[in-house]
């Protein structure tokens, strides 16, 4: 998997690539540390880079994102983009389908189809939670850093308070992560 390659074929040179790139080696680098298993590693790594991919196609301007759709979408557009592109970067649907898991499932702590009904979010009306132990690591690791000072680590209490947002069960599976996999 050439992360870069599928970065470069939607990003040009400039202030939202470099958001994105920092942001995305921060995450990278925090999963890989949470990661225990060696093979897991390669798979962790370019899912985290891919993480955000969507964010293009999204409107906040604060980030220099200058789409025309919402931002709470980005992961499900990154998943569909990797899923329509999948060909051009020589890979099968089979093959994309984990990485366009991890864009789909990494906002907030997940999301159920009740917080996306409750809410009235613009998503389709699904659960979008992450299942595998690395879809859980790419989200957990995710949590810590924002777009906006994407070379700050944000605390667990800060992390915390931002995923609270979007509800109880989304904290509450935050915490569950972080006693798994905080790093000691």
């Amino acid at each position: 998997m050439n992360y870069q390659q599928i970065i470069d074929h939607y990003y040009t040179p400039g202030k939202l690539r470099d958001i994105l790139m920092v942001h995305s080696r921060k995450v990278a680098d925090k999963a890989l540390k949470v990661c225990k298993d060696s093979e897991q590693k390669a798979f962790i790594e370019a899912a985290a880079m891919l993480h955000d991919i969507g964010i293009i196609r999204c409107d906040a301007s604060g980030i220099e994102c200058y789409g025309k759709e919402p931002y709470i979408c980005h992961g499900r557009i990154g998943a569909q983009m990797l899923r329509e592109d999948a060909h051009l970067f020589g890979m099968t649907q089979e093959e994309i389908e984990p990485y366009a898991r991890v864009c789909e499932c990494h906002t907030g702590a997940g999301l159920t189809r009740q917080q996306i009904i409750s809410q009235s979010l613009p998503l389709p009306h699904e659960d979008f939670l992450p299942e595998t132990l690395e879809e859980q690591i790419i989200c957990y690791a995710d949590k810590f850093f924002s777009k906006t000072h994407p070379e700050v680590e944000k605390s667990y209490e800060r992390a915390l308070k931002s995923i609270e947002k979007f509800g109880e069960e989304g904290a509450e599976r935050f915490k569950k992560w972080h006693e798994i996999f905080n790093e000691k």
